[in-house]
Order: structure tokens, then sequence, then C-alpha cells
């Protein structure tokens, strides 16, 4: 079976309340790695958990970064598509978010426009002037 958890289930995990909650999916997700079952965790995830992460329980930019990262890292779950892991390295320039929207587009073979110029720095995007 392929699993795709949502961004309430991630939070859970990650910061371990309400308890309940967070046991339960500790529980499932424990299962899902005992019976080899798929685990996705969309790129649409991780851009709302790390905002979550920070706006409802206060932790930093660094630290959510970095959770998300060893949580997608630990093997018990998937990023979807695969090469969202790689917008949660600890890099400066474009943030998260912008990241993983610059990722996605070039999966699909698409140049990213932007008027930002921290991702306009990135490989296949390209800065629009107005």
């Amino acid at each position: 079976m392929t699993l795709g958890l949502d961004t309430s289930v991630v939070v859970r995990l990650l910061v371990g309340v309400p308890e309940a909650q967070a046991t339960a999916a500790r529980r499932r997700l424990e299962r899902a790695v005992e019976e080899r079952d798929a685990v996705l965790v969309s790129d649409l995830v991780v851009a709302e958990a790390y905002h979550a992460l920070q706006r409802h329980y206060g932790i930093p930019k660094a630290e959510a970064r970095s959770l998300l990262r060893r949580f997608i890292e630990s093997g018990a779950v998937q990023p979807e598509p695969l090469a969202s892991l790689a917008a949660l390295a600890v890099i400066s320039g474009a943030g998260l978010v912008d990241r993983l929207i610059h990722l996605r587009y070039r999966g699909l073979g698409a140049v990213t426009l932007t008027f930002e110029r921290s991702q306009a720095r990135l490989e296949g995007a390209v800065r629009l002037r107005g």
C-alpha cells in the first residue's frame, strides 16, 4: 500500500503534541514501515509543515528545516517528488518554499519566472524586471 502523509500528521510526528495524535501517528508510521508500505511526503506538505513549525510552535527557520530534513532522511518516508529533498539542504539564498517551487518546475522541464533575486540565481530560473 502507498500512504501519503498530510501536514497535520507530519507536524504531530515532529513536535509530539497533542500527545494522543502524535502517538497515533507514530504507531501508524511504525506499522507502515513494518509492512513495507511506501509512505510519501509531498513537497506541499513539506512547505506547509515548515511554516506551521515556525508560526504555531515558534521553531526557528533553520531548526524547522533541519527537523524536516531528518524526518525525510529517516528512511521511514519518501519525498514526492524525490528532488524536493534538495530544497531542505542548508543553503543560503532562495528560501525553502521558493526552492520547492523551482524544483517542481525543473522536474517538469519548465523555466521558473520570478521577480525575486535570490530565486533567480537558481539554475533554470529567470528574473523578470518591472
